[in-house]
């Protein structure tokens, strides 16, 4: 979810709950777009982290520090000299746009008390930071704006600063009902296109959430809905903006299949099938959220040379899969040819000379036949000809019987070493999968005189009853949970019929409870290829019974006996040790 200005209304109480009369005691740019604002407050030294990049401007308290250059850049020196010591004596949000104005007083050459203002503009690929004085007038700016870059503003020395109005957008904290239903009237799209494409500060899954709660259809345009609709629209629309004019903000992730996929001010009813986590500081939760997603972005990047050697693998194996089940088909009609043969030899004998065809009885199912004859050939030549067809179609049968066996063993590995690069979570993760695959054949080991260290560890949680649960994040670790950490009492979990993590229950002797049992079958389900189905069939089993077939690849097992449970895979309330 991209800054709205709802975000930035959280952020802006918050920053004013922490940093109001602080003096700013340092001031670095870590990098061309980033300033990192060491603040001392009456309740200790805060550190600001604002930065103005195109692909992921962002501002929020931290307590991470970052190493700055050696030579500081022009706009850290200026604003050194400007307002280094200053005091942040207000800190406020025009109308609801993505953007916040820090007043500070400081006193000048001459000891002079004197006001600037520090703008921070969240917004996009125009984000900035701007440097004011008490006019108006910009100072500098992190980024310089020329015409040329930009026909709507000029962000330049000497230029006065305004905010671009380029689509009228009205205010949604202080909307009359008639504007309100003017402005959407107006529009021929959507309604949740209308809505954040009408107001500031709105973005898509928040007009999306306006909508959700006022029960109407986010694709119908505003002309086609009615009047009493329109006017309970406003009433949710009022109400939902009441929340942030009061402060009322309750921020939060939303996550799916345990990734972030969005965050919140302000409760999203409209993610019903979406796992929640609160947060106490907005500022907390955009650090983790983009540590987050960039630890899966990073991941998702290192491992797409793994993901194309797999997927061609994969593609390679399920063609050979398909040709040879073909040929396997073609073999279907080799024991009509025996019957032929034995029926020749049985009846042959009354033939006439050059016959093309010989009639008969099948006496396997008492039914006449009719078998075709080659007229050159004599009785005992046609039967010898249907004998090695059937003989080459039953060697053939029974070598391919034994390739697509081994093809599809070799297609459940690869789905299982793609599953394991979908729960990757770190670079060991990715070393390990690589390790895999090298011992594999699939990739060819680079010579090198150090040895590569794996450090990837087993997933940890814990049951609400106690019990440590372990689950394989690929197949070296499933062999490793499997036959060698768990015991024969212990409890084996995994998702039937699919590419999944081993899950190991360590029972100490006892008797596992039933939630025990359902918190396992969870982590099996969610680690599984079938974690996004609503249900998932879970086999398991007491871990004696769990063979390794001769062999067989890492991680493949088998077992004849076992239990079955149906289950979620919804692991949000389960306790992870590391």
């Amino acid at each position: 979810m991209a800054f709205d200005g709802i975000t930035i209304a959280n952020i802006v109480k918050e920053l004013k709950e922490n940093l109001l009369d602080g003096r700013i005691n340092k001031i670095a740019q870590p990098e061309a777009d980033e300033l990192l604002l060491t603040i001392k407050t009456p309740t200790g030294q805060k550190r600001l982290y604002i930065s103005a990049s195109a692909s992921l401007p962002l501002i929020y308290l931290t307590e991470t520090n970052k190493p700055s250059p050696m030579t500081a850049p022009n706009f850290c020196m200026l604003l050194r000299k400007h307002i280094n010591n200053g005091r942040i004596t207000d800190i406020t949000q025009p109308k609801l746009e993505r953007i916040i104005r820090f007043e500070i007083e400081h006193l000048d050459e001459l000891g002079d008390l004197c006001k600037k203002y520090l703008i921070v503009e969240i917004m996009g690929k125009h984000s900035n930071i701007i440097f004011c004085n008490d006019n108006d007038r910009i100072i500098d700016s992190i980024k310089h704006v020329s015409a040329q870059m930009s026909s709507v503003r000029e962000v330049l020395p000497g230029r006065d600063y305004f905010i671009p109005d380029t689509m009228d957008k009205l205010n949604p904290l202080n909307v009359t009902f008639t504007d309100f239903t003017e402005t959407l009237a107006a529009k021929p799209t959507g309604l949740a296109k209308a809505i954040y494409t009408s107001f500031t500060g709105i973005s898509p899954v928040v007009a999306e959430e306006i909508c959700h709660i006022a029960g109407a259809d986010s694709d119908t345009t505003p002309k086609e809905l009615s009047e009493d609709v329109v006017i309970h629209l406003y009433k949710q629309f009022v109400l939902f903006f009441e929340r942030v004019n009061k402060g009322v903000f309750t921020p939060q992730i939303y996550y799916y299949n345990g990734e972030p996929k969005e965050f919140s001010s302000l409760p999203l009813s409209h993610f019903g099938n979406y796992t929640e986590n609160p947060y106490e500081s907005m500022s907390l939760l955009l650090e983790n959220y983009y540590a987050t997603k960039n630890t899966v972005t990073r991941i998702r990047q290192k491992s797409v040379d793994l993901r194309k050697i797999v997927q061609t693998a994969l593609e390679r194996n399920r063609k050979k899969y398909d040709l040879q089940f073909k040929q396997l088909r073609d073999t279907e009609s080799r024991d009509i040819y025996r019957i032929y043969g034995e029926l020749i030899n049985t009846y042959g004998y009354g033939l006439e000379p050059n016959a093309k065809h010989l009639e008969c009885l099948n006496y396997y199912t008492n039914e006449n036949i009719m078998i075709p004859l080659d007229s050159t050939m004599t009785p005992q030549e046609n039967a010898q000809k249907y004998f090695d067809k059937y003989n080459k179609q039953k060697r053939t049968f029974e070598a391919l019987t034994g390739l697509i066996q081994e093809t599809q063993d070799e297609i459940e590995y690869l789905e299982s070493v793609s599953n394991s690069l979908d729960i990757a979570m770190s670079e060991d993760d990715l070393t390990q999968i690589k390790e895999e695959l090298i011992q594999a054949g699939y990739v060819r080991r680079k010579f090198t005189k150090q040895k590569v260290k794996i450090t990837s560890k087993p997933l940890h949680y814990l049951s609400s009853d106690g019990y440590h649960m372990y689950v394989g994040k690929n197949n070296i670790q499933n062999e490793e949970l499997t036959f060698h950490f768990a015991n024969g009492n212990d409890w084996w979990f995994h998702a039937k019929g699919c590419p999944g993590s081993h899950v190991i229950v360590k029972t100490e002797g006892n008797e596992l409870p039933d939630r025990t049992f359902e918190e396992a079958g969870r982590l099996a389900a969610y680690y599984s290829k079938n974690r996004e189905n609503e249900k998932v069939e879970i086999d398991y089993i007491e871990k004696k019974h769990v063979k390794k077939p001769n062999g067989g690849k890492p991680g493949f097992v088998v077992y004849y006996t076992n239990f079955s449970l149906m289950i979620d895979s919804d692991i949000s309330k389960i306790k992870q040790i590391n």
